[in-house]
C-alpha cells in the first residue's frame, strides 16, 4: 500500500518538521517504509527511486524512539473510535515467527521479545480490538509466554468501559482463568469466555456474542498481510513494534 497526498495530509502536522536542506521528504519516507512493511523485502533491496535506503531507515529508527509512530497510531484510534459505539471488545493474541536475522542481539542493545518453544523461535502479539479494523491497545512477548498473565496486563491498560450500557469483553478460552474474569468484570466489563470442560462448575457461554470474536482472527489477518509483520525480522522490539504500528497507521488511513 502507498499513501496518495490526500492520506498523508492527515497524518503531515503530527510528524517532525523537516529543517535544513532534506533530501527525502517525509511523505516518502512514509511511503518507502510502508513498501518495506508490505514486501518484507531487506533495507538494502529498497528500489532505488524511493531514496537512499539508508536514510529511510534511519528516519524510521528515529521516529520510532521518539515516539513519533506511536503518535500517529493514537491520533488516529482516538478519532475512529470516537466514531464507533463500542459494544464488544475481543482480547486475543497471535505468533510470528522469528526469522534467523531477527536473533542474536545483545541483551543490553534494548528488549527483545523474543522466545524458544517447540515451533523455534517466535514473538507473541497480544491485541485487545473493538471490532475486525480497530485496534484499542496492544503489546508483545515471548512466544512462550502465557496469555493469562498479559491479557490482565491489558485489561488493565484499556481501563473500564468508556460509555454508559453493557460493554462484552470476549476472550478465547486461555483467558478462562478466575483472575483474568475477575479483573474484567472489576472494571465493569462483561466477560465472555469458554470454561474449561475440566471446570466443575462451569458458566454457560453466550455463544451468540462469542461469534463477534471473528472479529478480533479478522485483523491478526489483515495485519499479516504485512510481511514484516508475519514474519520478524528485527533483532529489537522497538523496530518490530514501528512495523507493526505502521501497519496499523495504514489501515486506519485506508478506512477514511
Amino acid at each position: 500500500m502507498q499513501l496518495t497526498r490526500e492520506q498523508f495530509d492527515q497524518i503531515a502536522p503530527l510528524l517532525p518538521r523537516q529543517r535544513g536542506n532534506v533530501r527525502l521528504d517525509n511523505f516518502e519516507v512514509v511511503n518507502a517504509i510502508l513498501y518495506v512493511a508490505a514486501n518484507g523485502c531487506k533495507w538494502r533491496a529498497l528500489p532505488s527511486h524511493y531514496g537512499p535506503w539508508h536514510s529511510v531507515y534511519t528516519r524510521m529508527n528515529r521516529w520510532a524512539k521518539a515516539g513519533v509512530l506511536d503518535t500517529v497510531f493514537t491520533h488516529l484510534q482516538k478519532q475512529r473510535l470516537m466514531q464507533v459505539r463500542i459494544e464488544a471488545v475481543s482480547l486475543d493474541s497471535t505468533i510470528m515467527k522469528v526469522h534467523p536475522d531477527g536473533t542474536g542481539a545483545p541483551k543490553k542493545a534494548g528488549p527483545q521479545s523474543i522466545g524458544k518453544s517447540r515451533g523455534g523461535w517466535t514473538t507473541k502479539l497480544h491485541l485487545v480490538a473493538a471490532s475486525a479494523c480497530d485496534v484499542v491497545t496492544w503489546s508483545l512477548t515471548p512466544g512462550q509466554a502465557a496469555d493469562g498473565p498479559e491479557g490482565r496486563r491489558l485489561i488493565e491498560a484499556m481501563g473500564g468501559p468508556q460509555e454508559a450500557g453493557e460493554v462484552l469483553l470476549l476472550m478465547d478460552s486461555a483467558y478462562e482463568g478466575d483472575a483474568t474474569r475477575e479483573l474484567a468484570e472489576q472494571l465493569g466489563f462483561v466477560a465472555v469466555v469458554p470454561p474449561n470442560p475440566q471446570r466443575k462448575q462451569p458458566w454457560t457461554l453466550d455463544k451468540q456474542s462469542y461469534r463477534r470474536r471473528n472479529e478480533v482472527e479478522r485483523l491478526f489477518r489483515r495485519l499479516k498481510a504485512w510481511r514484516r509483520v508475519f514474519t520478524r525480522y528485527d533483532k529489537l522490539d522497538v523496530m518490530f513494534a514501528a512495523f507493526i504500528t505502521v501497519a496499523l497507521v495504514a489501515e486506519a488511513l485506508r478506512l477514511r
